[in-house]
């Protein structure tokens, strides 16, 4: 179970590579044209790999018309679900199904001023919003950090459109994010978004809270691929349904469990709505939590996990909102 989005065929109407690991699809629908999005909407894509239907979320690039068509960028995670490598396989012309855009990390207009922080990829939705926010007049600072110089996908156009707005800093560098300072040059009322990896969200949030500023205030999206612990298989028992099941490193518990004919209600699939969230009825070993929807306190207990982008190191056992005498 899901919210009800609208699925069309599509095609691959171009590539190109932003990065060595970064590549950038237009998607065209097959019956007539791209639905117009606001920034920091994304698009969904379900593809088919090895008899698997794998859904996978990506923000939307750009604003509408500076492609005909839909724009994302998708980096090759080696140590992902798969999703990524098999975006990576697709040719020009080769089709696939999207959904229409959806937004659930929509830029708001009234703030003084605006700060953008984006990690790795993160910098995806960032890119509408920048472009927004200029083209409306609005104050806008933009920080992006990356592993590697090599890395920092869109910075060139970023740099035209920002000049010394955007600052940019490589790891490898020894270059690090000046987020208490940026932070701190923002007048009262500002807004800061953030997307990228959750320990970038959490620096975020510690320094925009010690600055006495509002929660309400720091919106974020994460994408959900990095944890604390190694990717790697796991078991899952799920006795309601009387299943034992395995997730193999490049499968998610959600995909593994809905192949099984299990149910888990869901949306968002980045860990951040927190519908498919299960309970945990046994464990032996670790639960790697990589959602930013339970808090500090939930993930420690592990009484639920987020089955959508969260894994195990060992052996879970869970529960499910399946109830026979539902059927009745």
């Amino acid at each position: 179970m899901k919210s009800t989005s609208h699925w069309q065929s599509a095609r691959i109407a171009a590539l190109r590579d932003v990065t060595p690991t970064v590549r950038e699809f237009i998607i065209t629908p097959a019956h007539g044209a791209a639905e117009r999005w606001a920034p920091g909407a994304h698009l969904m894509v379900r593809l088919n790999v090895g008899g698997r239907l794998l859904t996978r979320s990506y923000s939307l690039v750009g604003l509408p018309e500076d492609a005909a068509g839909y724009r994302i960028a998708v980096k090759c995670l080696m140590d992902g679900h798969g999703g990524s490598r098999a975006m990576w396989q697709l040719a020009v012309g080769d089709s696939m199904e999207v959904s229409t855009p959806q937004n659930h990390f929509p830029l708001a207009w009234l703030a003084p001023a605006t700060l953008l922080v984006a990690g790795g990829i993160g910098i995806t939705p960032m890119v509408s919003m920048a472009q927004a926010l200029v083209k409306r007049g609005l104050p806008v600072t933009l920080l992006y950090a990356a592993r590697t110089s090599s890395e920092l996908a869109f910075a060139e156009p970023l740099r035209a459109l920002l000049g010394d707005a955007l600052v940019t800093c490589a790891s490898d560098c020894g270059e690090v994010l000046d987020l208490s300072g940026a932070i701190d040059a923002l007048p009262a009322g500002a807004q800061v978004y953030v997307c990228g990896p959750a320990g970038l969200l959490d620096a975020v949030r510690q320094r925009w809270l010690a600055a006495g500023r509002q929660l309400p205030s720091l919106r974020f999206e994460t994408f959900g691929s990095g944890g604390q612990l190694p990717t790697a298989g796991f078991e899952v028992s799920v006795p309601r349904h009387q299943t034992e099941l395995h997730v193999a490193p490049g499968q998610s518990l959600i995909e593994v469990l809905e192949a099984a004919g299990i149910e888990v209600m869901n949306d968002c699939r980045r860990g951040e709505c927190g519908l498919c969230t299960l309970d945990v009825l046994a464990l032996d070993g670790e639960i790697d939590h990589r959602d930013v929807f339970l808090s500090a306190d939930e993930k420690q207990q592990n009484k639920r996990i987020c089955a959508c982008v969260s894994r195990v190191v060992g052996r879970i056992t869970l529960d499910t909102a399946w109830r026979e005498e539902a059927l009745s």
